[in-house]
């Protein structure tokens, strides 16, 4: 089977939508665009697939709403637009869901989000719920709060992390280009679309460097190519392709040659491994029983607290922790849900007496499997 047609077989998809497509090249939202993307998802979900939307336009679409001739400069101008215009765009996606019986959800990050491990986690948890209930969250950066109303690059890097938090298969970065070119299309008449390449290639970076911004896209092909090695990291691959082709999600999920593909340079749990394990250093200690270290190497399964015979350490939560045989093999890392304290607490007992010994239940497992890879 083709790298191609694996595409098919994608569980989880993250979608992200750049400023240029949604607003129309600054015309307004194209609600015919929206609309049609919608029931693509729709038609994803319908075939056991999980999507989660992340979004550009809030800024733009303020900056229209507001009847501004042009893009502001200043921070609290760029912040101020962007809550008049989340509020166009949300309104917009919630339409087009809605019209197709689904439920739609507003999430707003920041870097701090992802890069605090208990908000990480927080975060993680949040969308891990909503897509079990099928509804699609729509993302976007918190611009109003956000010191850097780009820090993310156009959401580009946003969607890569995003993929990285629920351990997407598949990212697709929707634009205003028919894939990524070796040199920019705009210029050279002769350039030629990259059909596939390989995530964290140097060259590859390279030639997204040198095609600049411009028509390319606020964020520029460089930071969805820094998107794609984001993803690549869990292990999902990444479509570079434009959101006005007809039908271009559900051609991609037939297998077409849609885009530009980028592949991960390594398998889905190798690259999971290195990025969980070996990007983060352990903060404790969890004794497992024999029961609980076979399940988790037989089964894979979630760690629960009823069998962890022992806690080392002071940890908090969402850091990494080390599971280990009560031999003292190495087993396991993961990122834990509750924190040493409260592990210490709970430990030994069913997931059904975390509320009464704790006062609230974060989580039913100490560990989640999506958080969680045997060494």
């Amino acid at each position: 089977m083709s790298q191609r047609e694996q595409l098919g077989k994608a569980r989880r998809w993250v979608v992200k939508v750049g400023s240029s497509l949604l607003v129309n090249d600054g015309h307004g939202l194209d609600r015919a665009l929206i609309s049609a993307w919608a029931m693509q998802l729709a038609a994803l979900q319908q075939q056991g697939a999980e999507v989660v939307l992340v979004s550009s336009g809030a800024v733009s679409e303020g900056v229209k709403r507001l009847g501004w001739r042009c893009r502001p400069h200043a921070l609290h101008e760029l912040q101020a637009a962007a809550a008049v215009g989340q509020m166009g765009v949300i309104q917009a996606y919630e339409s087009a869901f809605q019209s197709l019986d689904m439920l739609t959800a507003q999430i707003l990050l920041t870097n701090d989000e992802l890069a605090n491990r208990q908000r990480y986690l927080n975060a993680c948890s949040t969308l891990r719920t909503l897509l079990r209930l099928g509804v699609v969250p729509v993302v976007n950066e918190n611009d109003t709060v956000a010191v850097d109303e780009i820090r993310f690059g156009d959401n580009d890097s946003l969607a890569g992390l995003v993929a990285n938090l629920i351990e997407a298969d598949v990212l697709v970065l929707l634009t205003d280009q028919s894939g990524m070119y070796d040199r920019d299309p705009n210029r050279h008449p002769d350039a030629r679309l990259i059909r596939e390449a390989r995530a964290g290639d140097a060259a590859l970076e390279k030639m997204a460097a040198d095609g600049g911004v411009g028509q390319w896209g606020r964020g520029g092909m460089l930071t969805k190519v820094k998107a794609a090695s984001h993803a690549a990291r869990s292990g999902a691959a990444t479509v570079i392709a434009s959101g006005r082709e007809a039908d271009v999600l559900t051609q991609i999920a037939k297998g077409a040659e849609v885009g530009t593909l980028i592949v991960p340079a390594q398998e889905p749990l190798v690259a999971r491994k290195r990025w969980l394990a070996g990007q983060l250093q352990g903060r404790g200690k969890l004794v497992l029983d024999d029961g609980a270290a076979r399940v988790l190497r037989d089964s894979g399964r979630s760690l629960l607290a009823i069998g962890v015979a022992a806690v080392e350490g002071s940890f908090a939560r969402g850091e990494l922790v080390v599971c280990v045989s009560e031999s003292g093999e190495e087993i396991a890392r993961g990122l834990v849900n509750y924190n040493a304290e409260e592990t210490r607490k709970i430990m030994r007992q069913p997931s059904q007496r975390i509320e009464a010994l704790l006062g609230y239940v974060d989580e039913p497992e100490l560990i989640h499997r999506d958080n969680l890879v045997l060494v």
